[in-house]
């Protein structure tokens, strides 16, 4: 056992290696294929072979095949394996030494607390856009809603301002925004977090006061979308269309019935939805 406690750290010590499992558990409990997983981490394709390569011998990620790509995904039992370890033979199983991480209170929202939810994309111009004020909406009071991005445009694209608009969205206070503004002492706290685009979620993240619940709800970005002017807007209703669905599955959650690793499933659940569902 002590042979796999020091390999896993050992593997873990490595930089890049460390911001490889990292960007794994950013995406977890997707597949992420090794092109992607190396064009975030800006190494060469062989390099981050042999750093995934490391992490599979000890347990901490594994690969999957599907079709002729080979994906890989964070390994959790390994991971809860060398905490277990470490917290049950450092720390005797004592709980005022290794006192739990995070307070497992409900999350319930309400209209006397709405709880603060932040979707975040790379230029915040598109769909993240799109799900603050979809959720604005949907949550009816119960929810409060933001978005960000991690490089903001400098507004957000007509076309998605003119959509809401259509469907009766309020517009008059959208704007893009950087993620910063959410990690100061002054910024509300935040309850979830969804990254909806595989961009920002390979991305690192500020630390979030509090430790807010997270999922990946990535969808094709209808900015890049081609071809005539009907079929970019068609791309940009359907982007709408998946986000309502995702986001009135998240408001109709019977919060008061789930635990926070319930929670947690159903949230993953809802970002693998597709954009027809």
């Amino acid at each position: 056992m002590e042979i796999e406690i020091t390999s896993q750290l050992s593997a873990l010590a490595h930089p890049n290696r460390l911001a490889l499992f990292r960007l794994l558990m950013r995406r977890y409990p997707d597949a992420v294929p090794a092109g992607e997983i190396a064009a975030a981490l800006a190494q060469k394709a062989n390099t981050v072979s042999s750093y995934l390569s490391t992490l599979s011998a000890v347990g901490l990620i594994r690969a999957e095949r599907q079709g002729t790509s080979l994906l890989y995904r964070a390994q959790l039992d390994g991971l809860r394996n060398l905490f277990d370890d470490l917290l049950s033979d450092c720390c005797q199983n004592r709980p005022d030494i290794c006192p739990p991480t995070v307070a497992q209170t409900p999350l319930l929202p309400g209209n006397d607390r709405p709880l603060n939810v932040l979707f975040i994309c790379t230029g915040n111009s598109a769909r993240s856009i799109m799900a603050e004020a979809i959720l604005q909406r949907e949550g009816d009071g119960r929810f409060r809603a933001y978005s960000a991005g991690s490089r903001p445009s400098p507004a957000p694209r007509p076309e998605v301002l003119s959509l809401l608009r259509a469907n009766g969205h309020e517009t008059g206070g959208l704007r893009s925004k950087d993620l910063s503004e959410f990690s100061g002492d002054d910024a509300p706290p935040m309850d979830f977090i969804f990254t909806v685009c595989d961009h920002a979620a390979n991305e690192d993240c500020p630390a979030w006061p509090g430790q807010p619940m997270s999922a990946h709800w990535g969808l094709p970005d209808p900015v890049k979308a081609k071809g005539r002017e009907a079929e970019r807007r068609l791309a940009y209703q359907q982007t709408y269309d998946a986000l309502r669905n995702r986001i009135r599955s998240f408001s109709a959650l019977p919060y008061e019935t789930l635990d926070r690793i319930s929670l947690q499933h159903r949230l993953d659940d809802i970002g693998r939805h597709t954009p027809s569902e």
